[in-house]
């Protein structure tokens, strides 16, 4: 199975959008398509034997252009235009119905005086609008023939029947019949055009404010970097850099590519991926982020990850492909979409039918049938959710927060507890020694045995030594700790087992037992004759965790530790978080069947960062990763922290519910928007609606659930 997505031009609304989905989803190979209206995209799962040309035919097929993978900067003549033709339609209303409102009109345009002339000149500037708009038509009439008609399908039939309507009683005017004048709507049909024109630019101007987010992180990485060759500087392309170059970086440049100090130390702004605006230290093993700024000092690093398999490209690629998901209730709005241009085609017969039956004039019917064609757009409705959604994911992953799917930010909203691991998330997942009876001589003695060692609680402890001794006949005792020789002397380290099997006196057991009621693990250093030192290791709890647990708490959220430590350290930890529930003592396994037990009755919302978290992250409603997480763990997870603050789950959680609040504003105003206009387009409240009042008031609708969606970025 192959994932691609393609960049797509022709989709003006939610009709579009739906038809290209399902005519996507009934070609033989393809296993899923997901077309997405704001981006402009369509992501398509699917088979091997399938081609990237295959899709592209479809996609041509259903009356669309795909413009591949990457989608090339056009120059833009959107607003120029705009401008030329608003100052046609200036001066074809100005003709048309300047002597309504007492405008001096030259006897060359006068209706009176000079018909033919007056019709002629209408004619010519309207017909210039339908070569502006035949964009517009030349879509409608291509969906109505592959019977997936959209937006432009109504605007573009409503256009030329009010055209055609207006040049039928035009050629009566040349055949004599001078009455009919008056019965002329050229100006109509040139408005409307121009109004979804202008309705589009606005959309469009806006959609990429929208996106601008998401495609800013594209451009963050730089172009070239420097590279170390034969012990001489290269300046070099980003392309030229190959995994294992040596790459230089100097204060005040970018990071060029992903990679892994090796020699100096300085500090580097991540905030572009993280949010977190406070410099980042940096020393020989920190690993360095393609885009991050050198602050300080001079470093050496080794590239590790570039082009494609670089942070930002994943994250670049996980984020469009998050707006190109759909969320539950986007799919019903989908629904709606997809019955309502049909179900409008209806209706404008109907009005035409009964317009012709009530009052009698075709004149009026031909305005109702115009007037439901164009006031009826879909665009509003098709709008409504992608757009939130997109400006949502950017504002969330300019925050530091990696949502992997439409859904997952919906899920948001519903989550009532949240269930977080212990170990490297709500603690910083580095052992320190808290308590001991301890000396510097018996300290460093520990620090070189451990030195040998690949245990968790080895590596805390050798992490704070300056010298230490050399160590021979070194022997892991597995499950109890280790032993080996300094000086000739044997030395043994680990648990109270393993005094109680060497047959040692225990002078510091009460000790074992003070440090333990807190929740500390415990290490011996003895000789084969008596115990030298007892230390006591904790995990240190991070800072946020606190403030988190009590901001949860604040949102009524039921608050969870799940870990596979001992019950009495999870219950120190956890006393001192304010965390109440404490399920400890279990393995990735029951981690996973707990989780699934709390999603019975709960939308459960799990934290992790291991290897042993996956499965639990997997079976949760939203499995969220934190920073420096195991790729496997993040992986599993919906949803990425890429900040080593954990209180940033508040704001995700603020931003699932605003998120969803917009949606239904949105929902509720582009429903509502043609529950009022419809019947008054169909003339039920008989008053005549103009096509170009229609027009501009669907234009007004969009722009009400775009600007409504923008309020989201803040």
């Amino acid at each position: 199975m192959k994932k691609i997505v393609l960049n797509i031009e022709g989709m003006t609304c939610s009709a579009c959008s739906n038809g290209l989905e399902k005519y996507l989803k009934k070609q033989d190979g393809v296993i899923d398509a997901s077309v997405n209206l704001v981006m402009a995209t369509a992501m398509i799962e699917y088979e091997e034997f399938l081609t990237v040309e295959d899709l592209e035919r479809f996609v041509k097929e259903a009356g669309f252009k795909s413009l591949g993978e990457k989608q090339e900067e056009k120059k833009n003549n959107d607003l120029k235009m705009l401008i030329i033709f608003a100052i046609l339609g200036i001066i074809l209303m100005y003709v048309s119905m300047g002597h309504m409102i007492g405008l001096p009109v030259p006897d060359i345009l006068n209706m009176e005086k000079n018909p033919i002339v007056y019709i002629v000149i209408q004619i010519i500037i309207s017909f210039s609008f339908f070569i502006y708009g035949f964009d517009i038509i030349k879509n409608g009439i291509k969906n109505i023939i592959h019977k997936m008609p959209n937006m432009d399908s109504l605007v573009g039939i409503g256009v030329i029947v009010n055209f055609l309507y207006s040049l039928y009683n035009a050629i009566l005017v040349f055949m004599g019949n001078s009455e009919m004048i008056h019965h002329l709507y050229f100006e109509s049909s040139a408005i409307i055009i121009l109004f979804v024109k202008l309705g589009r630019y606005i959309d469009k101007k806006n959609k990429v404010k929208a996106v601008d987010t998401i495609k800013n992180l594209v451009t963050i990485t730089p172009k070239s970097g420097t590279i170390l060759k034969n012990g001489e500087e290269k300046q070099v392309t980003i392309n030229e850099i190959k995994v294992g170059d040596t790459v230089i970086c100097k204060p005040g440049e970018k990071i060029a590519v992903d990679g892994k100090v090796i020699k100096g130390k300085t500090h580097t702004d991540e905030s572009f991926l993280t949010g977190e605006s406070k410099p980042v230290s940096k020393e020989t093993g920190s690993k360095v982020l393609a885009g991050s700024i050198n602050y300080d000092g001079y470093i050496e690093y080794e590239a590790e990850k570039i082009g494609r398999d670089s942070s930002i490209s994943n994250i670049v690629k996980l984020v469009v492909e998050a707006t190109n998901t759909k969320a539950p209730i986007a799919r019903l709005a989908d629904k709606i979409s997809g019955k309502f241009v049909p179900t409008i085609f209806a209706i404008s017969i109907i009005a035409l039918i009964i317009n012709l039956i009530v009052t009698g004039s075709l004149e009026k019917a031909m305005i109702a049938l115009v007037s439901v064609l164009v006031v009826a757009c879909p665009c509003a409705l098709g709008l409504a959710t992608p757009l939130a959604m997109v400006v949502s994911i950017g504002r969330a992953s300019k925050l530091g927060i990696l949502v992997k799917s439409s859904e997952s930010l919906e899920a948001v909203n519903k989550i009532d507890t949240i269930v977080f691991d212990k170990t490297g998330t709500l603690t910083k997942g580095k052992m320190t020694i808290v308590d001991g009876k301890y000396d510097d001589e018996t300290l460093k003695i520990l620090q070189s045995l451990e030195a040998n060692s690949n245990h968790p609680i080895a590596k805390s402890i050798v992490a704070l030594a300056n010298e230490k001794y050399d160590v021979s006949n070194f022997e892991d005792v597995a499950g109890k700790g280790i032993k080996g020789e300094i000086e000739n002397k044997t030395y043994y380290a680990g648990n109270s087992k393993f005094v109680e099997e060497m047959n040692v006196e225990n002078k510091f057991k009460s000790f074992e037992e003070e440090y333990s009621k807190k929740g500390e693990s415990i290490v011996y250093l003895f000789t084969e004759n008596e115990v030298l030192a007892i230390f006591g290791l904790a995990d240190e709890i991070k800072e946020e965790s606190k403030v988190l647990v009590r901001k949860l708490k604040e949102e009524n959220k039921r608050v969870i530790m799940l870990t596979g430590d001992n019950k009495v350290t999870a219950n120190a930890i956890a006393k001192e978080l304010g965390i109440e529930e404490v399920i400890s003592n279990v393995t990735p396994k029951q981690k996973k069947e707990e989780i699934e037990k709390l999603n019975k009755n709960n939308s459960c919302l799990m934290v992790g960062d291991g290897v042993n978290d996956s499965p639990a992250l997997k079976s949760a409603t939203i499995g969220v990763s934190v920073q420096n997480g195991t790729d496997i763990s993040q992986d599993s997870a919906d949803i990425i922290l890429l900040k080593d603050d954990i209180n940033i789950i508040v704001e995700l959680i603020h931003i699932g519910r605003k998120t969803i609040k917009i949606i239904k504003e949105n929902l509720f105003w582009a429903l509502f928007y043609n529950i009022l206009m419809i019947p008054l387009a169909m003339g039920i409240f008989k008053i005549s609606l103009n096509p170009m009042i229609a027009s501009l008031a669907m234009t007004l609708s969009s722009l009400t659930v775009v600007l409504n969606s923008l309020r989201l970025r803040y």
